[in-house]
């Protein structure tokens, strides 16, 4: 039971995607067959969210097939740098950089304070900074111009495998061909029956940027199951943040395994 309440902090630290109340982005277009699959991920790569900072509120419904909750955090972002959430009352919170990844519990009197190998052995495969935030952004979490390709095509997407995929893990992307953001990416281990995948139902515009609107995250770890759904509100873009967090004395360290 401690393994997967660690994990599912992973998994709401990896839910925490970005949107707002907007005007939705349902796209419209069509699949083009005459695209090939250098034409795609460079369409994707051009496609990339820019903006300074982030922030707002995020509703997270989450469900372990045993219990399930409820909850709204605040959301804040400073591109390549930072990584922020809080709980209502400060009860739970976050914070991640290019180089820590932390997070404290009051609820059960415990952090996590390292770097990012954590995060790589829970989900079995190489996580930093820059995998994260694209995670978060509807971005394909491995630069897709250092492996080649095959591209297939669904009525709704385009679909992306690697010509030799790793070993030890397998990827999957889905680009939807509007903005050429993901519709979906999907990590598996199937020796040790893992699999993560990230669903991204509707993007949006704010204040000119295509951003994610509504996200669903599924983790399967042998067989336990996770899911968390995402409804976003109230975000701003480019405002002055603040970063408030500091671990209270005397709470228990959750360590890497």
């Amino acid at each position: 039971m401690a393994r997967i309440r660690t994990y599912a902090m992973v998994l709401l630290i990896l839910a925490a995607a970005v949107s707002c109340r907007t005007t939705k982005v349902l796209g419209g277009a069509k699949i083009d067959t005459r695209l090939t699959a250098r034409n795609v991920i460079r369409n994707h790569i051009s496609a990339g969210t820019r903006f300074e900072t982030l922030q707002g509120r995020l509703g997270i419904d989450y469900s372990d097939g045993h219990s399930s909750q409820s909850v709204t955090v605040s959301f804040r972002m400073k591109k390549d740098e930072v990584i922020w959430m809080s709980a209502p009352l400060g009860v739970a919170k976050v914070l991640i950089t290019p180089t820590r990844v932390s997070f404290y519990n009051k609820l059960e009197n415990e952090f996590f304070d390292g770097d990012f190998t954590y995060l790589s052995e829970l989900l079995g495969s190489d996580i930093d900074f820059q995998k994260l935030q694209n995670l978060l952004l509807g971005q394909a979490v491995v630069d897709l111009r250092e492996e080649k390709y095959d591209l297939g095509f669904s009525e709704a997407a385009y679909e992306l495998k690697p010509r030799a995929q790793a070993r030890l893990y397998k990827l999957f992307f889905e680009i939807e061909p509007s903005y050429f953001r993901l519709a979906s990416q999907q990590l598996s281990q199937p020796q040790n029956k893992r699999l993560m995948e990230v669903r991204y139902s509707t993007y949006q515009k704010v204040q000119g940027e295509i951003v994610p609107d509504q996200v669903h995250i599924a983790a399967i770890d042998e067989d336990q199951r996770i899911d968390i759904g995402i409804t976003y509100k109230q975000v701003e873009l480019n405002k002055e943040l603040r970063f408030p967090y500091k671990i209270p004395k005397g709470y228990n360290p959750i360590t890497a395994k």
